[in-house]
């Protein structure tokens, strides 16, 4: 596929600043007026946001300002600041009634009485997207949940996303909401943690309950794929944030932000990183013809 017919178009010289915000809701009329946003690769995803993460030059957008809910991208941020606290990962914790989601009834096979470090937690919060692990980990902040989610959002100022509010520590609830513009700031910082580079990209992770062994996968199926070298990674979905899915990947000789959010189809958002990949593979950076949006 060519895309050198794009030049010009779309390869911003932006840096990733602040910039009105565009709020969406997520009723059906919203997000077809996103999904009507011009757009030459045709992405299925309503919002979307492609930058250089060593010079922050913005390579494709999306509606990268539309503040829509994010589902389990949020995860990220529960992480960081668990993280950046200096809790024990050793600690263990004891899933309890209190992270059964009443609110989504979403599964889970982390049964309440059953006990996991922290390490643990964070392994399965971001691998494999695990609501009650992500739940655990706010209940177990100092302060318990409500602290973490305020530490979640003075983070989020912190890293200038003033476009991102957090209501709870999963994703679960549509008042996660953020921009493209936000998230690539989040994932920039999120990848300076070793753990999280590695957790997020591992394949697959077990563990021991008293009634065996549980086995996760990926819920990112990029991982596995040989053509992609991802370093970070996050996938989200509930019915009002869509298919979305945040990377930080190297494509070519450049190390990408890639944000995806509102694709409509459970191999929507795969389908279209692919895309973005194709075409950032066919643009070298020599030939490329920076405009201003």
């Amino acid at each position: 596929m060519i895309y050198k017919a794009l030049l010009g178009s779309t390869l911003l010289a932006l840096s990733m600043v602040s910039s009105p915000a565009v709020h969406a809701a997520p009723g059906q009329s919203e997000r077809a007026n996103l999904k009507e946003a011009h757009d030459p690769l045709s992405l299925n995803s309503s919002v979307a946001l492609v930058a250089d993460a060593d010079s922050l030059e913005v390579l494709y957008a999306k509606n990268p300002s539309a503040v829509v809910p994010i589902a389990s991208i949020t995860k990220i941020m529960t992480v960081v600041v668990t993280l950046e606290a200096g809790l024990d990962l050793d600690e263990v914790i004891t899933i309890t009634t209190e992270d059964i989601d009443y609110y989504k009834n979403t599964r889970s096979r982390l049964k309440p009485g059953s006990e996991f470090t922290r390490r643990e937690l964070i392994h399965l919060a971001l691998m494999a997207s695990e609501n009650r692990a992500a739940s655990a980990l706010g209940r177990s902040y100092p302060g318990g949940l409500a602290a973490c989610v305020a530490e979640m959002n003075r983070r989020a100022a912190s890293l200038r996303m003033f476009n991102t509010n957090f209501a709870e520590t999963t994703g679960l609830s549509v008042e996660n909401k953020s921009s493209a513009n936000d998230l690539a700031r989040m994932v920039l910082h999120a990848q300076r943690f070793p753990l999280i580079r590695q957790f997020s990209t591992d394949p697959q992770f077990s563990v021991q309950t008293g009634k065996g062994q549980l086995n996760f996968r990926n819920t990112n199926r990029l991982i596995k794929n040989k053509e992609w070298d991802i370093q970070v990674q996050k996938t989200g979905f509930i019915n009002e944030a869509g298919r979305c899915l945040v990377m930080k990947a190297r494509v070519g000789d450049r190390n990408l932000v890639i944000v995806l959010l509102d694709a409509l189809g459970s191999q929507a958002r795969f389908a279209d990183a692919e895309r973005i990949r194709e075409y950032v593979m066919a643009v070298a950076p020599s030939t490329a013809s920076y405009v201003t949006k």
